[in-house]
């Protein structure tokens, strides 16, 4: 980005401080939509799946089902919200023309990507956590790896900024970019084994869901928590590192040239 000056030029994380109080003020203004109203979702499910369904059945041996799904929900939620956060807040940034102040301060691309993307964690973080403080209403978590699923949930967090960034770049209305949500990630979210292993399902569908990114988030977390899992935790945290590594380096291109954010 030709706008974006090298950092040798400046000394200060002024202007990364700058953005990246600027980003969390904004969602904190309007902290009923932000906030409030994701945690009513989760709460909603937590409900008929905790309180309904989740002394009744199990599909992991062991657990109720109330304990199998929770993990997934409150993943979920930090999905979503650091998607909506980063995609939100950049792609208005662009619709109304504010990304040209943006471009000419002092900040470099990697700082430009850590607010968002730091904002974007707080947001989805305290959505999962306050989710997590719910669920105890319903069922208790046995967290027998707890350092392991923060990892994981940051790890998740850090993914999804960097693809609502992406997704922000890309989007030429307000359609294309609910597109995302909508056709996207909760599709990948619901046959990711949110509501069920898939290790209960039937083959090809067993191995095909394989291919499904989030999977691996949502099986890594909930292997974290409650000790068993699809596969391996490390191969859940290896593939899903390589995913996170892999957007930040587009994201980190893509802001580099700048050409997108001005179109």
């Amino acid at each position: 980005m030709s706008q974006f000056r090298p950092q040798g030029e400046f000394k200060t994380w002024l202007p990364f401080v700058t953005l990246l109080r600027k980003e969390i003020l904004r969602f904190m203004r309007v902290a009923s939509q932000t906030l409030l109203t994701p945690i009513i979702t989760a709460s909603l499910y937590l409900f008929v799946f905790g309180a309904t369904l989740g002394e009744r059945i199990s599909v992991l041996e062991g657990f109720s089902y109330a304990q199998f799904v929770i993990p997934g929900l409150i993943l979920m939620g930090i999905i979503n919200n650091s998607f909506a956060n980063c995609s939100s807040s950049l792609f208005m940034s662009r619709y109304l023309g504010g990304i040209v102040d943006l471009l000419v301060t002092p900040v470099t691309p990697p700082q430009f990507i850590m607010a968002y993307t730091l904002a974007a964690m707080l947001r989805g973080l305290l959505v999962g956590a306050v989710t997590w403080m719910i669920s105890a209403l319903f069922a208790e978590l046995p967290w027998v790896w707890p350092g392991l699923a923060v990892l994981m949930a940051m790890l998740a967090s850090i993914l999804f900024a960097q693809f609502g960034l992406i997704a922000a770049i890309f989007a030429k209305n307000f359609d294309t970019l609910s597109m995302y949500t909508n056709f996207l990630i909760l599709p990948l979210v619901y046959l990711g084994g949110v509501f069920y292993p898939i290790s209960i399902l039937p083959q090809p569908w067993s191995q095909l869901s394989q291919l499904n990114p989030l999977f691996y988030l949502i099986d890594g977390f909930r292997h974290a928590i409650l000790g068993v899992g699809d596969i391996s935790f490390a191969r859940a945290f290896g593939v899903s590192l390589l995913l996170a590594g892999g957007l930040f380096c587009w994201t980190a291109w893509l802001i580099g040239t700048g050409k997108r954010l001005r179109s």
